[in-house]
């Protein structure tokens, strides 16, 4: 079983190698839908993918720029996860119950 990467969900980290693959992938799909479209007349569904095709690439340069800047964004197997908040995170806890129908307990 693989070492986890991050705590989650405070310092999740991205996996940016498979991410740029994918945008590359979605990437031949719009500009091809794009080129198909434009092929047959359709010029809203061609703008929908040239759309979709300009979107994927800022993500495509946002994920070149992360990859570059090295093992804080792009984390290797030697790098350990971020130490957990040990409960110092208000923010993603449920309140507790006060007890049976929402009554007060008792000291």
């Amino acid at each position: 079983m693989a070492m986890r990467t991050g705590n989650e969900p405070l310092h999740a980290r991205s996996p940016l190698k498979i991410r740029f693959g994918l945008i590359i992938w979605g990437l031949v799909w719009a500009v091809a839908g794009t080129v198909a479209f434009v092929m047959v007349g359709r010029p809203g569904w061609a703008a929908a993918c040239a759309a979709l095709a300009v979107v994927t690439l800022m993500d495509l340069a946002m994920v070149i720029r992360h990859l570059h800047q090295g093992p804080h964004y792009q984390p290797g197997k030697d790098i350990p996860p971020y130490e957990p908040d040990h409960g110092r995170n208000d923010a993603f806890t449920r309140p507790r119950p006060s007890g049976p129908r929402g009554r007060a307990r008792p000291p």
